[in-house]
């Protein structure tokens, strides 16, 4: 099982520089009734231990369907993702893969069933299951937002931005591991 997931990394707005001018690389984009200027980070993370195995960065409107392929690594039997994924198995790059895919419905189809229907009772709790194991995938981006202090890009250029992800989200793994790290370590002689 492999959820993959994106998250917003804000870029500096500001036209205060040599050019006058905002990262052209950077692109504005709508989240809610919410507006962010960056990059999106996209990850595929293994369910079962929680590690990132694939970074890709984009610029923030680029929508997270049609990045799946590059998170993939082939030998997935199950896939879990968020509403962003709607329709990802309808896709021409993923016609031949032999996944079950999971992917959360939107929250506005489940407010049309109503609370107390048993139709909306049963929608909620699958939502529920497929959340919990989507839950996982937000772990590495606590990490580095949290843990690492990464709110921001540091870099002009997706290029250099996307390096520093992939050595953050690096990084992440073994901050999640330190434990099993720990006890390894104190087991030698």
């Amino acid at each position: 099982m492999k959820p993959p997931s994106s998250m917003i990394i804000h870029a500096p707005s500001s036209t205060k520089n040599k050019e006058g001018k905002r990262d052209p690389e950077m692109h504005q984009t709508k989240k809610g009734n919410q507006y962010f200027f960056g990059m999106k980070a996209h990850i595929g993370v293994d369910a079962d231990s929680g590690l990132v195995h694939s970074v890709v960065g984009t610029a923030a409107n680029v929508a997270d369907v049609t990045q799946v392929d590059p998170l993939l690594h082939g030998e997935e039997t199950h896939v879990a993702g968020d509403a962003g994924y709607t329709g990802v198995h309808k896709r021409p790059e993923h016609e031949s893969r032999k996944v079950i895919w999971s992917i959360s419905a939107r929250p506005s189809s489940h407010k049309k069933h109503g609370k107390k229907s048993l139709t909306g009772r049963m929608k909620r709790k699958i939502e529920y299951a497929k959340s919990q194991v989507r839950a996982k995938v937000e772990h590495p981006f606590r990490v580095i937002k949290r843990q690492f202090g990464y709110t921001k890009v540091r870099f002009r250029g997706l290029v250099k931005n996307t390096a520093q992800q992939v050595t953050l989200f690096a990084l992440s793994n073994l901050w999640m591991v330190r434990k099993q790290l720990m006890i390894t370590g104190e087991m030698r002689p």
